[in-house]
């Protein structure tokens, strides 16, 4: 009993500490930080209320954070439209594989020049660093990606982005400090190939940097549309976000926003838009909570040792 009093006396008298020493400085970073989440979720909830709301109260200007006449017209329109959908499904799939090849080429990269072992592998490493500072520009990659056949196709949305100079950095980091040169050293005397230690001890021990970059790596090619607005001109190969440019472009010059014959429109261009940013947004939303216990830890500990 004597004890545990003196532990909550000397809880009590820690918490009172630390209020003392909650200064001027603290609330205004408190502000500071709380107005940057603000300019975050606003907009978010603010296109979220339009999405729902009624037509006269959109064009009122009368919906701000919480919807007015609520209405789910402008997501009939998309799912009966159809064309919005199979670019998600196609938007989808070049995600996926995307990241798939992203953290393939990331892992081989970045795992042999954090190897000590590996003779040369500052060279190496200036070599394959100098794509983040230098690129050839838009009509040299044009011309090559014509040159190798692959305009108009699925794979010029994949492989000329799949070798991120960034994302391989701080894989490379992570390994730096994540992974002791004795763990593998205590593997190869027990007769593990650099394939067996790679596999099965480096990545599974590396799963918060992994599900880091797997989300930088969807998340980029999920926003992207300047790729495909230069190298794809079938409808069909056009991903959802290129189609939602092309519908706020087109909405900004003519204030009208068309879906195909088969969607019975019964939304204004701003409700249709709004619907179609939540519709677009809302999958790559979804991705966060199942990463969110390796994000903070992939990116710090990444990011510590250069």
């Amino acid at each position: 009993m004597a004890k545990s009093g003196r532990k909550a006396k000397t809880g009590g008298s820690e918490g009172l500490r630390a209020i003392s020493r909650f200064r001027l400085s603290d609330i205004l970073m408190m502000l500071f930080v709380g107005l940057l989440c603000a300019t975050c979720i606003f907009p978010f909830l603010h296109v979220a209320a339009k999405s729902v709301s009624g037509n006269s109260a959109v064009i009122a200007k009368r919906v701000f954070f919480v919807p007015i006449d609520f209405t789910l017209d402008a997501y009939r329109s998309i799912f009966a439209d159809g064309s919005l959908v199979k670019s998600m499904g196609y938007s989808v799939m070049v995600t996926a594989i995307f990241t798939l090849f992203g953290m393939i080429s990331c892992t081989c990269a970045a795992y042999p020049l954090s190897r000590k072992r590996l003779k040369g592998r500052g060279f190496f490493t200036l070599l394959l660093m100098i794509p983040m500072y230098f690129s050839a520009g838009i009509i040299p990659s044009y011309l090559l990606m014509k040159d190798l056949r692959l305009l108009d196709t699925m794979w010029v949305l994949i492989f000329p982005l799949i070798y991120a100079p960034s994302n391989m950095l701080i894989m490379k980091n992570f390994f730096l400090s994540a992974i002791p040169d004795s763990l593998e050293e205590s593997a190869f005397l027990d007769g593990a190939t650099n394939v067996q230690i790679l596999f099965r001890i480096v990545l599974p021990l590396s799963k918060a940097i992994l599900a880091t970059l797997s989300l930088f790596y969807a998340v980029g090619r999920w926003n992207a549309y300047a790729d495909n607005m230069y190298y794809i001109k079938s409808d069909a190969l056009k991903m959802v976000q290129y189609r939602l440019y092309q519908m706020v472009a087109s909405a900004t010059e003519a204030q009208t926003t068309t879906l195909s014959e088969a969607a019975a429109v019964t939304s204004t261009p701003e409700v249709l838009q709004a619907a179609s940013i939540m519709f677009i947004t809302i999958p790559i939303i979804c991705i966060y909570p199942f990463v969110q216990k390796y994000f903070v830890k992939g990116t710090m500990v990444g990011a510590v040792k250069g």
